[in-house]
């Protein structure tokens, strides 16, 4: 299948974050508030898929958007949607909070 938006595997995507790679990046969590609080990355900023329409505002176009859910599915629902806006540097992490989560040991679900 093809995308219209670029993504990263949970690997690739945390090895970039711990080597300071995506200092330049905005990376948005776009879980619920519970499901923040269940389990975060202080790197992230939370910013729920419903309220994307509502905050298009505060995304920079000029950067990359680096977009996270649980799984992969909602992330990669806001990474099309975010291209649709003219977002051209949009990129889904692959496997969600879930995926990073168990890198570091932590069983998500």
């Amino acid at each position: 299948m093809e995308y219209p938006f670029d993504r990263v595997g949970p690997e690739d995507f945390k090895r970039k974050l711990e080597n300071g790679e995506l200092s330049d990046s905005l990376i948005i969590d776009v879980r619920e508030p519970y499901e923040w609080e269940y389990y975060r990355w202080d790197e992230l900023v939370l910013m729920p898929m419903n309220s994307i329409p509502e905050r298009l505002g505060e995304l920079p176009k000029d950067k990359p958007i680096y977009v996270v859910c649980a799984h992969g599915v909602r992330s990669a629902n806001v990474s099309y949607y975010l291209k649709q806006q003219g977002f051209d540097q949009v990129v889904n992490v692959d496997g969600g909070m879930a995926a990073l989560a168990a890198l570091r040991g932590f069983q998500y679900d």
